[in-house]
């Protein structure tokens, strides 16, 4: 049997160790956001007609705010003349080029990473990003894919 005494101390501990608990410093770990995009004649705007297809895969890296790629691709209509990430659009709907892959990095894969604005973070995270290839049979895009959590 527990005495009153021994109840109170153990209430008084707990809530000791409670209010203790919330003053401690909180460690904070960077969230890893997986990413991926198909890459698709029929999903350029508007649609292509290509054997071209292709992956997307990525990173962000919620605390250093970088984001990380590879994209691989096959079967296009000729050599790759520019790759970006665009944004903001939904499907469907074209936007501004967000990030340019460097013109040293177009062979498959493209390997690449850089570090975001909050506005563009904002964009990314609410699948406003679409990912494209440009050919120069189809300097406008020849395979795209928006670019959402890969989960």
């Amino acid at each position: 049997m527990v005495s009153a005494r021994t109840s109170h101390v153990r209430r008084a501990a707990g809530a000791l160790l409670a209010w203790l608990a919330l003053l401690a410093p909180t460690a904070s770990f960077a969230d890893m956001v997986k990413l991926k995009a198909s890459l698709q004649p029929s999903s350029e705007v508007p649609p292509r007609v290509s054997k071209g297809h292709g992956e997307l895969d990525a990173t962000f890296d919620t605390d250093t705010k970088v984001l990380s790629w590879t994209a691989t691709y096959a079967e296009l209509s000729g050599p790759v003349t520019m790759a970006h990430f665009h944004g903001p659009a939904p499907v469907g709907q074209n936007a501004k080029v967000q990030v340019p892959i460097e013109k040293n990095a177009l062979s498959s894969p493209m390997k690449g990473q850089t570090t975001l604005t909050d506005q563009q973070v904002t964009d990314l995270m609410q699948g406003q990003w679409y990912f494209n290839i440009h050919t120069q049979e189809n300097p406008t895009g020849e395979i795209r894919g928006q670019v959402l959590p890969a989960n």
